[in-house]
């Protein structure tokens, strides 16, 4: 049994199309609350370093090496910080080009997750289940569509993970972002009450070209009780020392 607690905040933000720059600087902000809040686990949204997207051209213009200098610049940029940061972007690798999570650590790249059940354009399916670990807790991540599957939860939970990470995009059709408003919620309920599990989701909120996200950022505790959250419609973050 893990004996201490993990303060971890889940960030719910408008997002930021194509400006690297912007993105940096709102992470700086954020990650230096998180220090001085004791924050050790900080999570953001999908694809949230150059912006989402469903298009492959668009997709294949803001996808990112791991390896270019503009991303090790970010590391340099970040590395002060001591709080753990879960941050979505399309990832650019030799294969094609991946809807991933990197976890980054003092301007260290500890690993990256790529979305096992991808639904954008283009796109191509990670195909394993990391685990990562901070102040002794065990955590895996699953990427916004992920949380549909029920064995991508359970995969990371056999392999010892106690907190489950879902970086979300919930920037929706009208007609469609109301029929997930309550359903995104459901499924990491369930996903938690499934696996025993904690849960933690950081989704964007706001308009853009006729699509909406109100907003899906929470801690869901093992049982399923939403322990906090971040309201609808708002800029804002759920913070939570779980354990």
């Amino acid at each position: 049994m893990t004996a201490t607690k993990l303060r971890i905040a889940a960030f719910q933000r408008h997002p930021i199309f194509d400006d690297l720059q912007a993105t940096i600087a709102q992470l700086h902000t954020d990650l230096q609350w998180c220090q001085e809040q004791g924050v050790e686990l900080a999570l953001f949204p999908e694809c949230w370093l150059q912006g989402y997207s469903s298009d492959a051209q668009t997709i294949a213009q803001r996808a990112i090496s791991t390896n270019s200098l503009a991303f090790k610049r970010m590391l340099q940029a970040l590395s002060a910080f001591d709080t753990d940061l879960i941050l979505g972007l399309f990832d650019q690798r030799m294969a094609g080009i991946y809807n991933s999570a990197a976890v980054l650590r003092q301007g260290q790249l500890m690993g990256v997750y790529a979305k096992r059940h991808s639904n954008e354009r283009g796109v191509l399916a990670g195909t394993a289940s990391l685990i990562f670990n901070r102040s002794g807790w065990s955590y895996g991540i699953n990427i916004c569509n992920d949380a549909n599957y029920p064995d991508c939860a359970a995969e990371l939970s056999q392999q010892g993970a106690r907190l489950l990470c879902y970086p979300l995009n919930n920037m929706l059709a009208p007609v469609t972002a109301e029929k997930w408003r309550s359903k995104s919620v459901d499924n990491l309920r369930q996903r938690a009450k499934e696996t025993g599990c904690w849960v933690a989701s950081a989704d964007v909120v706001g308009k853009h070209e006729g699509k909406i996200s109100h907003g899906c950022t929470c801690i869901v505790a093992p049982d399923g009780r939403v322990v906090a959250r971040v309201a609808e419609g708002q800029e804002g973050v759920a913070v939570f020392d779980i354990g």
